[in-house]
């Protein structure tokens, strides 16, 4: 895996054609489609904005591109995603969360689809792979982050077979655009037994109120509500206690997919510095000519590629069958920090622009910043990697 800001994919036919013909849609349809409607980062989502996007990248072939042929994908491996998602990141565009379901659709889902039932695959998960449906995952409270287990949303199981939920979640993204929510909660009565429900939100007793709003700027959380809200036996996801093991499960797997998206952010900021640098005048030459500028760029350079060596080393091993869940959390760890520190260079080349509002780079600072905290704080993963490399004897 050699160096490069637009990666070579001629080892491998078909990832090679899917990257040409996405980067072929993202820098043209999908960037027209941006200006026309005059999208920013801070343009809140909604589903009148979204849905166009669905059906075409579904159209294209890369609305739910990873799932199995049956399910309408081509059974990509989780390299080969991988380098999509990074793709995707990299292009500048601020829909591009969309074009392979992201936002509300099959990637939002992940590997919750083997844990449903037929009726489940009918009613809720095939409609979201079509685009006709979205979804959200709720399993964060404001008191339980990092320690889900604090969770206080509960469910209590009725006579019939169904439950009542009570509980109040938060940063569920995609909220504001979808139809259900994947929540787990905690069986009322007990201590460490939590389940998986699929809640429609138009279901009497569920609220969906805005999000607080990340320091990204993005208007893609929401809060769900449940107030006594009635959930059906049939939309019990898996086995009761089955809920931290779809929902961590979940985790794990999209611990290493998160990886690729920000060392696409931070390839953009990467591109964006080198432009800076050869066309920014200072003095009568180019910042480029400043070694100090040259060192910079060095650095960030060699470590966006060590992070990103390390992290396609680790999903080469999950496509084997490996689950590296050290190298996971290794990865983890590296590219929420590595990229943080791109960023943070690419803003001071950037100088007064860098801090403008309004300035892609700017946004990448803010939106990178939250990956040292999301999916697990950089210090949760040191826990891991100590855990597994120290594990207590007594």
């Amino acid at each position: 895996m050699l160096f490069s800001l637009r990666p070579d994919h001629s080892h491998d036919p078909l990832l090679d054609e899917l990257v040409r013909k996405l980067r072929t849609y993202l820098d043209g349809e999908l960037a027209d489609y941006e200006h026309e409607h005059a999208v920013t980062p801070e343009t809140p989502i909604s589903r009148a904005l979204l849905e166009p996007v669905w059906r075409r990248s579904r159209e294209l072939g890369f609305y739910g591109i990873h799932l199995p042929a049956e399910l309408g994908g081509r059974g990509l491996t989780y390299t080969q995603l991988a380098a999509l998602k990074e793709e995707t990141a990299a292009s500048g565009r601020v829909l591009a969360h969309s074009v392979l379901g992201e936002m509300g659709g099959p990637l939002r889902v992940g590997d919750i689809l083997a844990a449903a039932t037929a009726h489940q695959l009918d009613r809720y998960f095939l409609p979201v792979v079509r685009g006709e449906r979205a979804c959200c995952f709720s399993l964060t409270e404001t008191d339980a982050g990092s320690d889900v287990r604090a969770m206080r949303t509960t469910a209590v199981r009725e006579a019939d077979g169904g439950y009542r939920l009570t509980g109040h979640k938060v940063f569920s993204s995609a909220g504001p655009v979808a139809d259900f929510a994947i929540v787990i909660a905690r069986m009322d009565g007990t201590e460490k037994t939590y389940s998986a429900f699929l809640v429609d939100l138009d279901s009497p007793g569920c609220q969906v109120l805005d999000g607080a709003t990340p320091m990204s700027g993005e208007h893609i959380e929401s809060d769900i509500v449940l107030t006594d809200c009635r959930v059906p036996a049939a939309n019990l996801l898996g086995g009761e206690g089955d809920g931290l093991l779809l929902g961590l499960g979940r985790v794990n797997v999209n611990r290493l997919l998160h990886c690729p998206s920000v060392l696409g952010l931070a390839r953009r900021a990467l591109e964006l510095t080198l432009d800076r640098a050869r066309t920014r005048t200072v003095g009568g030459a180019p910042l480029a000519e400043l070694q100090s500028i040259r060192h910079k760029v060095a650095d960030m350079a060699t470590s966006y590629y060590a992070a990103r060596a390390m992290t396609y080393a680790a999903l080469a091993a999950l496509d084997t069958g490996t689950v590296p869940r050290l190298e996971a959390f290794m990865c983890k760890l590296n590219v929420a920090e590595t990229a943080f520190r791109i960023l943070d260079e690419a803003v001071q080349i950037h100088g007064k622009e860098g801090l403008t509002q309004g300035h892609e780079v700017e946004f990448l600072f803010r939106k990178v910043r939250m990956f040292r905290v999301l999916t697990g704080t950089s210090e949760i993963q040191k826990n891991g990697i100590a855990r597994l490399l120290l594990p207590k004897t007594g």
